[in-house]
Order: C-alpha cells, then structure tokens, then sequence
C-alpha cells in the first residue's frame, strides 16, 4: 500500500512538473574533445534533477570568446570532452520539490555560474563570482557539490542548475537575444555601474566586439560620451549608428591625437595582446581603466606601476553575481538594450569560431538550439 501511495504521489508530481528521480538526466550537444580539435556531437548525462534544481530545455546559446579561449585551454588546462557555452536561455520543463522561483513553461537563463558556497562573505554580499570557498563555472569547472564531476554548459539540449543560479525572464523579452545578457551584458553593466559612469562623463571602450558593443549601449543609455577604440575602420559606421560620439582606429597613429588626460573611465573587452598603457596615458587624474577582456595567459596585459601616475586606477572585474545578472537583465529588457545577433544552427559552430578568433562576426552569435535535433 505504500509503495502504490508512493507511485500515485511521484504520478501527481510528475504531472505538474516537479521531478521524482535520481536518474541522471540524458543530454546532447557539441563537444571538444582535444585543446585543438573540432567541436562535434556528443551524449552525454547530467546530474539528477535535486529538489532545489530546474531542468531547461535550451533554445538559444550565445557563442563567448571565452568559449574558445576556455576550450583551447589558453586560460589553463581543460578536461575533455568539454561542452562550453554560458550565455543559456530555455524553457523550464521540470522543477524540483522545493523549487519556488519558477514553474514549468518559464523562461529561464543561465550565465557563468552554476554554484557557490553561499556563506562566504562574498557569497552573502551577492558576488558570488568571487566566492571563497566553492564557486562552479558553467562549463569546465569541479562541480564540488554534484560529486566532483566536471560541469558542462550550453552547446546542449538541456541545462539542470539550481533555481538561485538561474535567471528570471522578463516578459515580452526577445527571446533569440537574451542569452548573451547574462555574460556580455554582465560582465560590461557591472563595472560601469560599479565606476559610477554618470550623464556627461568622457567614456572610452577599447575593442568593439560582443562585449564592446554592450558597453557601448549601457554608456550610452546612461548619457556619457562615449569613444569607440578598436583595429579596424569596419565597424566605425555601426559604433556611430549607437550613439559613440568617436570611433578610433588605434593603428592611425593620427586619430590618438589629442586623446591624453581626456577620460574618466574606460573599459578594456580586448581578448587578445595589446598594450594597456595607450589607454592608461588616456585617463585624468583619477581616471580608472577597468579590465574585462580576458586575453590567453602568454598575451596578458601588463601595467608599469609607474604608469598610474596621477592616482590613475587599473582594475579588473569578473561578471556579476546572481543579484547583478539579474538586474542587467531586467534594466536591458527595460530598456531595450540586446546584443546584435547572428542566429546560427549548430552544424555552423566551428565555422562560427573561427569568424570570432578572426574579429568577423557583427557582433554576437547565438546558436538556435533546436538544430541540434
């Protein structure tokens, strides 16, 4: 009798959505399987659905420069295979018993992180990016909570991650386009806003990319005047069409004319080699220069301390934690504020990295994740 009144609850559960299983959950997606292969299709499992937990079936996933530098191995050695991807939004097919923040048929993201200790003064004070103690990447990370097992992102039909590490989306969103939010807006929001870029301020943004192109937006929204510095003349038009009040091509020696102790702010998304001094010798007394870009560790930037002369700063910031993913979210649905996208099926993918690594993509692929069927 009890094992029938068992099976009739699990059947009621099941109905309205909620897992009752520790099986670990079937996925697919894309994979590498060495530093310098291709990405190609992989099955694979996740871990079962906890009580805590959502399962999403994924629709779109934004493609990151930190995909390739991550998967190649030129941050640090990598476990394969390794499906990559963070900037995840889906549906919720599934939710655990206790989850309260989401129902099945809601939209939900997911970002750079996957878990943290929770109780770390970092944790507590909403960055868990900075946690002390246990944070889980998306993808490549020791999931220190799901038996060490190595986590695996968003190239993939489905996602399981706790409710706290999921995003809510807001209604009336543009679905194809939110994914890369949770990353590219994240990761240039959060240092803004933490600089406290107001209305007038002289703003630079070095490299015009996806993440360039965000910052671009979010400065602009705000009403700074803002200078687009970047290596090609091809996307001077489209940083203008933004609101850029300068675009500069840093190799005609002839536009950095004049641009010295003009900045109170900039914000480096350079992903590869460059000389961070051109644009500290930009910056006013006081000036901050803040460091997204994540070059590989042979190409990363380096500051003369005698360079900061003038009480200039030099900073660098990781994402956001879950309040300030969310807020990004919310403030650019609100204002309709999205990444430029290129919708790609999955087959393309390898195609698609290349066009990244080479600065030919207008500014942000996502991969449409129904293509992987």
């Amino acid at each position: 009798m009890k094992r029938l009144i068992f099976t009739l609850a699990a059947a009621i559960l099941s109905l309205h959505g909620f897992a009752q299983t520790t099986e670990r959950i079937a996925s697919k997606g894309y994979a590498l399987h060495t530093a310098d292969g291709e990405l190609k299709p992989y099955d694979f499992s996740r871990h079962p659905i906890g009580e805590n937990d959502i399962l999403i079936e994924t629709l779109y996933c934004g493609v990151c420069h930190s995909d390739i530098h991550q998967g190649r191995g030129d941050w640090s050695p990598q476990s394969y295979p390794l499906v990559v991807g963070h900037e995840i939004v889906g549906r919720v097919v599934q939710t655990g018993l206790k989850v309260t923040r989401f129902k099945v048929g809601d939209y939900a993201g997911v970002g750079c992180m996957v878990g943290s200790c929770r109780h770390c003064e970092y944790c507590d004070s909403g960055e868990e990016q900075y946690c002390l103690h246990g944070r889980v990447l998306t993808y490549g990370d020791k999931d220190v909570y799901h038996d060490n097992e190595i986590s695996q992102g968003g190239y993939s039909n489905n996602m399981v991650v706790d409710e706290q590490f999921a995003v809510t989306i807001p209604k009336g969103a543009d679905i194809e386009k939110v994914g890369p939010l949770m990353c590219a807006g994240v990761t240039t929001y959060s240092p803004i806003m933490h600089a406290g870029v107001k209305r007038g301020d002289k703003v630079g943004i070095a490299g015009f990319g996806g993440l360039g192109h965000m910052a671009l937006q979010y400065a602009v929204a705000i009403g700074a005047e803002v200078t687009v510095f970047d290596i090609t003349n091809e996307k001077r038009d489209e940083a203008l069409d933004m609101g850029a009040v300068r675009y500069v091509n840093v190799r005609n020696i002839e536009e950095l004319e004049g641009l010295n102790n003009m900045f109170s702010f900039i914000l480096s998304t350079i992903p590869s080699a460059y000389d961070p001094m051109l644009y500290v010798n930009m910056l006013k007394m006081d000036g901050e220069l803040a460091v997204v870009g994540m070059p590989a560790a042979k190409d990363a930037p380096v500051v003369p301390v005698l360079g900061l002369r003038g009480r200039r700063k030099v900073w660098f910031s990781v994402i956001g934690g879950m309040r300030e993913t969310q807020e990004t979210v919310d403030y650019s649905v609100s204002h309709g504020i999205y990444p430029k996208v290129e919708v790609i099926p999955i087959q393309q993918i390898n195609e698609a990295w290349r066009n990244v690594v080479d600065g030919k993509v207008h500014f942000r692929y996502v991969i449409d994740m129904k293509s992987l069927e």
